[in-house]
Formats: structure tokens, C-alpha cells, sequence
């Protein structure tokens, strides 16, 4: 659409410095449109203290406060953590989160009778993609508008220059100016002193970590604790039934303190350039290692190497903003079906940002002791190994002889 025919825009917003500005921005560029802010809460916390005052004040008509934490953890963080999907292990945080909050505002922008759809994601990143595949999937017709990709800011100090000029409220200030992205899955950490991959992260600096302390604060002692999992989803922590939901938010805590999930990793990104970030993920991380220890005695051979080849596409389908897609889902339904029997319980060791292996077991382990022992047992012929190999290594024994006979 041409932009004087722009009269309501719906806006993803988070308050902080991106889309703060662009509401004035929005007015000041498009015929000063009705703007509808749309908040997704995926765990932010204290983030979104102040959030409808804020965007009122900046220009905004209303504001819708969703929370999607359900679906965040439901649809997006149970399937991926059951695909053992990383990213270059990256745990996924953010882009875990885009897809259900796209959603939501694709299906508010509809509801509102909005024109476009508008996003604070840089040109640079990852976010502006899955935006808008997702938007695309569920508002096809509707126009989206990013600025990043039109106006002439080119820093976020000159971000900060405009909202100081247009008195926006700000939290942030030029020394502490890191670009994060938080939820309940994770913190993410970029810019300053992080854009040089010489220079080693702060964990010690306090503030710095906000789920997290640096290992070499974590307790001299460790924790144990003790996960339940049925059919591949994390059911009861310690013996305590719980939602998936609080069991992260348990192992947040559990983990944070004592330094585990931190990763810092030059990751290469969707449009090409590589990026420097440092992420907290300490509920993930447990929660990550426990189901993988899980399906080592759970799932066969065959299955458990095939998931793994597999689950670099899961991984690099979020990633890219390809979750609405049919390939994403049918490699659900294929995950779906690897987890039926993922049912036990697992004991770990948290000690100084390391997670330890303490104990696994379930009515469907695979692992026999009476077969697998090296002491004296009644059920393994070791005799049979002979006529294995001699089978198994028949090709290479033909191969051989063949190469022999072409050199006489």
C-alpha cells in the first residue's frame, strides 16, 4: 500500500529502544496513522512493567498485553527441546519466541481491521525474517513495514539521539546500551564490547548476568536434583508434579545459580554475516542434557542417530522462521513418534556452570546389564563375533582381493 493509504498500523512492541521509537516515527512518516501496540509475553518479566503507560505516551492508540507463555513453552520449547534442535548450540531463545508472538500479532492486526503490520527488527538480523514468514502464513494481504529497512537511523545512539529529541521514555542509557532479548527460556547479550570476539564477556561485572552467575561465583557444593519425563515432556521436578512451564522456571533458578547454560558463540546468521553473542540459558540447558541422557537408553540405534541427523534441520528451520512449514511439521510428527517410549528419570549433578550425569532410569531402557557386562554371563556367545565380522566386513574382503588381482 502506499503509505497515505496507511491509516492503522499494528505494531510488535516491546518497549524497549527499537520500537519506542518508532512510534513517533510512524506518525511522523505515515500520515500520522492510528498505532496499535501488541505486546507478547513470553516471560520478560519486569520488562513489562510500564509498558501501557509507555506506549500511550509515545503515541500509541492502545496496547494489547498477551500472554503466550503457555504456547511458548507448549508448542514451541517442548517439540525443540524432544527434537534436540540446536543452532551451532545455540539453544534457540529468540527464535523460539517469534513465531507465537508473529502469530498473535498477525491475528490482532486482522481482528483490528489494520492496514500493515510493522516490526523493530534490524536489516542486519535474524528477527525481521521470522516476522515475517510467520505474518505471511497467517495475514498474507496485509503490508509490513520495517523500518529499519527505510529510515535513516544508522546506530542506536542515533536511536537514542531521537527519542531524547521526541521525549521517549527510556530504561537504557549509552554505557549499558547491549542489544538483549529476554523471555522465560533465556538472555541474550549483544553490541559494546561483545562486537570484538577478542574481548572475553563480563560475567563477573554485576549486572551483567541476569539469569546467571559466572562459575566462578556458583556454590562450592553441588546440587543434585531429579527429572521425570513421560513420552519426552519434563513431568515432575525433585518428585513434585509440575507444568513444564514451572519446571523451567525452577531450573532457571536452579541453574542460574550455579552458573550453568552459559554460552558464548560467533554464530552464523540467516543473512550471511557471522554475529558475536553471549546467552543465559540455565533452565534449558538442564533440561536440554537430561532428555538427551534420557534417550540414550531409550531409543534404538537406528532412531537415535537418525533423530540426531535430523535435528539440524529442526534446528535450522527455527532458526530461518520456517516453523509454519510442512517440513517443519512432519518432522514433528516424526519426533512425536520417537518419544513414545522417552519415559524415566534422571539424576544430575549441578556444580560451577558444569552438568553432571548422576543416574538414569526407565521401564523402557534399552541398556542390559546381563548383555553389556564384561564380567561372566549366559546370554551373549562371543563366539558369534566371528561369523559377524567375516559377514560385515565381506565387502572390503572382495574389495581387497580384486585390487590384488588387477596389480598381477
Amino acid at each position: 500500500m502506499d503509505q497515505k493509504e496507511i491509516k492503522k498500523i499494528v505494531l510488535a512492541y516491546s518497549g524497549g529502544l527499537d520500537t519506542s521509537v518508532i512510534i513517533p516515527w510512524l506518525k511522523e512518516h505515515y500520515n500520522d496513522p492510528e498505532i496499535i501496540a501488541v505486546s507478547g509475553n513470553v516471560g520478560q518479566a519486569d520488562e513489562l512493567e510500564g509498558l501501557e503507560e509507555k506506549a500511550i505516551k509515545s503515541g500509541a492508540s492502545k496496547i494489547y498485553i498477551e500472554d503466550l507463555t503457555e504456547e511458548f513453552v507448549e508448542e514451541m520449547i517442548v517439540p525443540t527441546v524432544q527434537a534436540g534442535a540446536k543452532y551451532e548450540d545455540y539453544l534457540l531463545g529468540t527464535a523460539l519466541a517469534r513465531p507465537v508472538i508473529a502469530r498473535r500479532l498477525a491475528q490482532i492486526a486482522l481482528a483490528e481491521g489494520a492496514d500493515a503490520i510493522c516490526h523493530g527488527c534490524t536489516g542486519k538480523g535474524n528477527d525481521q525474517v521470522r516476522f515475517e514468514l510467520t505474518i505471511k502464513a497467517f495475514a498474507p494481504g496485509l503490508t509490513i513495514i520495517a523500518p529499519w529497512r527505510e529510515w535513516e537511523i544508522k546506530s542506536r545512539e542515533e536511536e537514542i539521539d531521537y527519542a531524547e529529541a521526541h521525549h521517549v521514555p527510556l530504561k537504557i542509557n549509552r554505557e549499558t546500551n547491549y542489544s538483549k532479548d529476554k523471555n522465560l527460556w533465556h538472555l541474550s547479550h549483544e553490541g559494546l564490547d561483545l562486537e570484538d570476539p577478542g574481548n572475553e564477556p563480563l560475567y563477573e561485572k554485576p549486572g551483567f548476568l541476569e539469569m546467571s552467575v559466572s562459575p566462578l561465583q556458583a556454590p562450592d557444593t553441588p546440587t543434585y536434583l531429579a527429572l521425570d519425563f513421560e513420552a519426552g515432556k519434563p513431568v515432575r521436578l525433585n518428585g513434585e508434579k509440575m507444568s513444564a512451564k514451572e519446571i523451567i522456571l525452577k531450573l532457571n533458578e536452579l541453574g542460574g545459580a550455579n552458573g550453568i547454560g552459559l554460552l558464548d558463540i560467533v554464530e552464523n546468521r540467516l543473512v550471511g554475516m557471522k554475529s558475536r553473542g553471549v546467552y543465559e540459558t540455565p533452565g534449558g540447558k538442564i533440561l536440554y542434557d537430561a532428555h538427551a541422557y534420557l534417550e540414550t537408553v531409550t531409543l534404538d540405534k537406528m532412531t537415535q542417530h537418525k533423530k540426531a541427523e535430523l535435528s539440524v534441520t529442526f534446528a535450522d528451520l527455527l532458526y530461518n522462521g520456517q516453523w509454519y512449514t510442512p517440513l517443519r511439521e512432519a518432522l514433528s510428527a516424526f519426533v512425536t513418534k520417537t518419544q513414545e517410549h522417552v519415559t524415566g528419570t534422571v539424576k544430575l549433578k549441578l556444580y560451577k556452570g558444569n552438568v553432571i550425569k548422576a543416574g538414569v532410569w526407565s521401564p523402557w531402557s534399552l541398556y542390559s546389564e546381563e548383555i553389556a557386562t564384561f564380567s561372566e554371563d549366559h546370554v551373549y556367545d562371543q563366539k558369534d563375533a566371528g561369523g559377524f565380522i567375516n559377514l560385515w566386513g565381506l565387502p572390503i574382503s572382495v574389495q581387497a582381493q580384486v585390487a590384488a588381482n588387477q596389480k598381477k
